[in-house]
C-alpha cells in the first residue's frame, strides 16, 4: 500500500495540493485541488487573505479523502518576508500586509539610522529588497506600534499555516532566513541586531526548526473537520528553498534559475559570503536544507509578463504572448527587469512605455523586450557569480513554471554560452515532498533524493 506525501505550494497567485508517492523506485505526482491567491486593498493596504487559506488548504485535505488517496504527512511551502503577529491568546494582530504593498516606501532610511546598511548585510547575508521583513517591521514599529507591543508571538506565513492545522508555533529556518533577521554564522535569530533596531525579542526566543523536522499532529478539531489525521513536517517552507532541493543534478558546479513569479538565479553553497564584494553585487545568501545557502539574486521574473496578461484581460493565453514574442524575434527596446517600477505599478504595459520612452510601443515589443531583458540580466548574473566564486558554471538547470517558456530557455541559452536544461516543472512541490521523504527515511541523501528526481521526471537540454 502506497504512503502518500502530501505538497501545499502556495504562491503569490494561486496554490495547489499534490500528492506524492514512490512507485517503482520513482516519484509520482498527483495535482488533487488547486486555488487562487493574492492581496486586495484592505485598510489601506494591500493584504493577503491568511483565513481563506487556511480554508482552501482544510478543503484539499478532504478532497484526498474524496479520492482515495489519504496522506500520512503534509508540508507547506510558501513565498517569503511576509508574515503574522499573534497576541497572548493567539489570535491575529492587525493585518497580513503583503511584500508588494507600499508602507516600506522610504523605510530603509529610519533602519539605516540605528543599523548601517553594510553592518545589516554582513550580519545577515541577505540582500537588500525593500519589502524584507527587517523593513516591515520598522514600517510597523513607525505607523502601528500599539501592534507590535500587543504581540507575543511572530509567525511567516508558512509557521502560521502550520500553527492553524497543529496549534503548534514553530518558526521554520530558510523561511526565517528571508526575514534578514537571521544571524549567517550561528543560523539562529540575531537577538542583539533585533533588538538594537527596536523590535520585541520575545517574538524572536524559538531555536529555529530546520526542514524534515515534525510539527506535529492536526489539532483534534481540524482532524475531525476533514476525517483522519496525519504529520506535519516541515519542508524548506520558502518555496525557492524547496525547489532548489529538487534540482535534478548531483554537480558540484552548476547554476540554477527557479522561474516563475520571480526568477531566483543562483548556486548552491556549503559556506556563505556576505563579503563587501558580494554585498555590492547584491547577492543574497538565503537558508537552503541542511543549513546549505542558496547563493543567488532575486530577478524580477515572469511577473512582469503575468501583469501585462491581466491588464489585457487574460485575452492572451501565456503561450501565445510567447508566440508573438517569437514571430518578432527581437526590438531596439530594452528594460532593467529589476528596475523598481516594474515591482507594483498601477499599469505594467505604462510602466514599461514609460522606462523606454515608447508611449505608443506595440505588444509584441513589449515582451520581446522583457523577454531580452532577462535573458540579458540572467547572463550577467552568471557573470558575477563566476567573479564572486573564482569558477564558471559547467551548466544550468531552469527549474519551476517557467521551464516552459521555450522562447526564454532559448535565449537564455545563448546569452550564456553554457549548456541549459529545463526541467521539471513542478520543482518548488517536488523539493517538498522531498524533504518529507528525507525526514522520514524514504532517502538517506539529499544525492539520492536528487538521483531519483532525474530519473522520475524528463529534464530537457535547450539548443542555444
Amino acid at each position: 500500500m502506497n504512503t502518500y506525501y502530501l505538497a501545499v505550494d502556495i504562491g503569490a497567485s494561486s496554490g495547489r495540493h499534490i500528492l506524492g508517492w514512490m512507485e517503482n523506485g520513482k516519484i509520482q505526482l498527483e495535482e488533487i485541488y488547486r486555488f487562487p491567491n493574492g492581496t486586495t486593498l484592505k485598510n489601506g493596504h494591500q493584504c493577503w487573505d491568511h483565513e481563506g487559506l487556511v480554508n482552501h488548504i482544510v478543503a484539499g485535505l478532504k478532497k484526498a479523502k474524496e479520492i482515495g488517496k489519504v496522506p500520512s504527512y503534509l508540508g507547506i511551502d510558501t513565498w517569503g518576508v511576509d508574515f503574522l503577529l499573534l497576541d497572548k491568546d493567539g489570535k491575529v494582530i492587525g493585518d497580513s500586509v503583503g511584500y508588494r504593498d507600499k508602507r516600506t516606501e522610504g523605510i530603509d532610511a529610519k533602519v539605516y539610522e540605528i543599523l548601517p546598511e553594510a553592518e545589516l548585510y554582513a550580519r545577515t547575508g541577505i540582500q537588500k529588497q525593500l519589502y524584507n521583513t527587517v523593513y516591515q517591521l520598522m514600517a510597523l514599529k513607525t505607523q502601528n506600534p500599539e501592534q507590535l507591543e500587543a504581540a507575543e508571538t511572530f509567525l511567516m506565513m508558512p509557521d502560521y499555516l502550520n500553527y492553524r492545522l497543529t496549534g503548534v508555533a514553530h518558526q521554520e529556518y530558510t523561511n526565517a532566513t528571508t526575514a534578514q533577521l537571521v544571524n549567517i554564522e550561528t543560523g539562529e535569530w540575531d537577538l542583539p541586531m533585533i533588538e538594537r533596531l527596536g523590535y520585541p525579542t520575545r517574538l524572536f526566543q524559538n531555536k529555529l526548526s530546520m526542514p524534515g523536522e515534525v510539527v506535529g499532529k492536526l489539532s483534534p478539531e481540524i482532524a475531525r473537520e476533514i476525517g483522519y489525521d496525519l504529520t506535519v513536517i516541515h519542508p524548506a517552507s520558502h518555496d525557492t528553498g524547496s525547489a532548489v532541493l529538487a534540482v535534478p543534478t548531483n554537480s558540484d558546479n552548476v547554476a540554477y534559475l527557479s522561474s516563475g513569479t520571480w526568477s531566483l538565479m543562483g548556486i548552491e553553497r556549503l559556506i556563505p559570503d556576505s563579503s563587501k564584494e558580494a554585498c555590492a553585487h547584491n547577492f543574497t545568501n538565503e537558508g537552503g536544507y541542511d543549513r546549505r545557502f542558496r547563493y543567488l539574486k532575486n530577478i524580477m521574473g515572469l511577473w512582469i509578463i503575468q501583469s501585462i496578461r491581466k491588464e489585457l484581460n487574460g485575452k492572451y493565453s501565456f503561450a501565445e504572448l510567447c508566440d508573438m514574442a517569437t514571430a518578432l524575434g527581437d526590438t531596439p527596446y530594452r528594460i532593467d527587469v529589476n528596475d523598481h517600477s516594474f515591482l507594483a505599478p498601477d499599469s505594467m504595459m505604462g510602466a514599461i512605455r514609460a522606462y523606454c520612452n515608447a508611449p505608443d510601443m506595440p505588444l509584441d515589443h513589449m515582451l520581446v523586450a522583457v523577454y531580452r531583458g532577462l535573458a540579458e540580466c540572467y547572463a550577467e548574473t552568471i557573470r558575477e557569480i563566476t567573479e564572486m566564486t573564482g569558477k564558471a558554471p559547467d551548466a544550468l538547470h531552469i527549474i519551476g513554471g517557467g521551464s516552459k517558456d521555450d522562447y526564454l530557455n532559448e535565449l537564455t541559452a545563448k546569452a550564456l554560452g553554457i549548456p541549459v536544461y529545463a526541467g521539471p516543472t513542478e520543482a518548488t512541490a517536488i523539493g517538498n515532498l522531498l524533504a518529507q521523504m528525507l525526514g522520514t527515511g524514504v532517502f538517506a541523501s539529499i544525492a539520492e533524493a536528487r538521483e531519483a528526481v532525474f530519473a522520475s521526471f524528463d529534464v530537457k537540454k535547450i539548443n542555444a
